[in-house]
């Protein structure tokens, strides 16, 4: 199993936009072959503060998520928030 923990601050006025293309991106990332979890957290005390949780059956699974439109378009979507 290979498991990614990333933790993220976004800027204050797109949060909204993150939260909309993490919801994307987890939609596709759970229907992956190979993907045991994918989990995203929003801190209470700081909205701006996310934890992203992954975990694949094996490092191909991992490195395929990579590859995959939706994580393509999350990724480059959400550069300019962080």
């Amino acid at each position: 199993m290979v498991v990614t923990s990333v933790h993220v601050n976004v800027k204050a006025e797109k949060v909204q936009d993150f939260i909309k293309a993490m919801v994307e991106n987890h939609k596709g990332s759970v229907e992956e072959p190979g993907n045991l979890r994918f989990d995203v957290l929003q801190q209470a005390d700081d909205p701006c503060r996310f934890m992203i949780y992954e975990a694949f059956e094996s490092e191909e699974a991992a490195r395929i998520h990579k590859s995959t439109p939706h994580y393509l378009k999350w990724r480059d979507t959400v550069q300019e928030f962080m």
